[in-house]
């Protein structure tokens, strides 16, 4: 009797799999995760040199997994478990009480080496004057949720030593004091590894300070909760759904000067828009790029303030919610992205800009092998 059970439950198991891998095969195919924000896999090109090293069937596996029929709830319920048995960190996101943080991974010294150093070379070969903000993220300000049996970096530590390196022909612009003070507000998505408004609101009054502005205060602000459902990468990355959703804002000074054109760069053509502002993406899920759009080579902002000032930025996506705030100061912005460009000087000459700042936050910036470039003498 025992037998014919064990017998009947492999019979029903072996059809419940081959249904699902049926159902896998046959039903219509998305090759893109919204809610992971990710590409899945492609079904792989089968010829007999892919069967005999094995790149078919790795390929394959991947494709099965990618596309296995109730994958998300599968995941889901893999995930429960997890944290049911006491688990912390699902793909490099640690859980705490209050948000999502990185595992920040271990920083690649060597790349952060030639960073530094392709930086002080621009610094020291100009006479316009250049600032460097690292900015901390959310794993670094909240070091302390982060439970102690899970290995995390002192960031405060790791940007005092890459600050040390610095040139003394740079400016170097801590932001890491004045987030730490008001740890207690809403300074960064609780499922995103962004920083929110208010905390790039943060950063720019401590940095235009040092950049030789007035910041305007923060209650001439008229702010715009403009969506209450933000789930970012963290998200994405763990699928960890149990802490509320994330609130995008715009900040607007109406008394203030106006941005009056944006031009963006793809690396093919130069586009127009009439605001840094891309509501589109509101109705995505990749909210964040409200703030200037997805990442491309080239951004310029010109406004109608009186002064004429001109401003470079070498960035990551950390400067999208924080230069709204900059356009009170310059008649122009241009920021530039190193992940899409090879020879910056093709489309900027340093010596025509007032002043230069890099913006990175520390995460990016202890792994980006894209910096050194701008010392590049193509």
């Amino acid at each position: 009797m025992k037998y014919k059970q064990k017998k009947y439950s492999a019979v029903i198991f072996l059809i419940i799999m081959l249904s699902i891998t049926l159902i896998t095969f046959i039903r219509p195919k998305t090759y893109f995760s919204e809610i992971e924000n990710r590409e899945l896999a492609k079904f792989p090109k089968l010829s007999f040199g892919n069967i005999m090293n094995k790149t078919f069937m790795n390929q394959f596996e991947l494709y099965l997994s990618d596309h296995f029929f109730k994958r998300i709830e599968f995941i889901g319920v893999k995930i429960n478990s997890e944290l049911f048995l006491g688990k912390k960190e699902l793909k490099g996101v640690y859980i705490t009480e209050n948000r999502l943080v990185e595992k920040m991974p271990s920083p690649n010294y060597k790349a952060m080496k030639q960073s530094v150093e392709a930086i002080n070379k621009i610094a020291n070969s100009s006479d316009v004057p250049v600032y460097a903000l690292l900015a901390p993220t959310s794993a670094g300000i909240y070091y302390d949720e982060v439970y102690k049996d899970y290995p995390q970096i002192d960031q405060r530590k790791l940007l005092n030593n890459v600050y040390n390196e610095f040139s003394k022909n740079i400016t170097l612009i801590d932001v890491f004091s004045k987030l730490h003070a008001v740890r207690d507000e809403y300074i960064y998505y609780r499922n995103d590894h962004h920083w929110t408004c208010l905390g790039a609101y943060n950063a720019y009054s401590s940095t235009v300070k040092k950049m030789g502005f007035t910041p305007v205060a923060f209650e001439k602000y008229d702010i715009e909760h403009a969506n209450n459902d933000f789930y970012g990468t963290f998200f994405s990355s763990s699928l960890y759904d149990k802490l509320q959703a994330d609130i995008i804002d715009i900040y607007r000074y109406k008394e203030g000067t106006s941005v009056t054109g944006v031009y963006i760069n793809n690396g093919f053509e130069t586009n127009e828009y009439s605001s840094i502002y891309f509501k589109e993406f509101l109705e995505k899920k990749d909210k964040y790029s409200v703030y200037l759009g997805q990442n491309q080579p080239m951004v310029k902002i010109k406004t109608n303030t009186a002064n004429n000032k001109k401003l470079l930025i070498f960035k990551d996506s950390y400067a999208h919610s924080f230069v709204p705030f900059l356009t009170q100061h310059y008649n122009e912005i241009v920021l530039l992205d190193m992940r899409y460009l090879d020879d910056y000087k093709k489309f900027v000459n340093i010596e025509d800009y007032n002043q230069v700042l890099f913006l990175y936050n520390i995460s990016t910036f202890s792994q980006d092998q894209n910096i050194r470039k701008i010392a590049y003498d193509w």
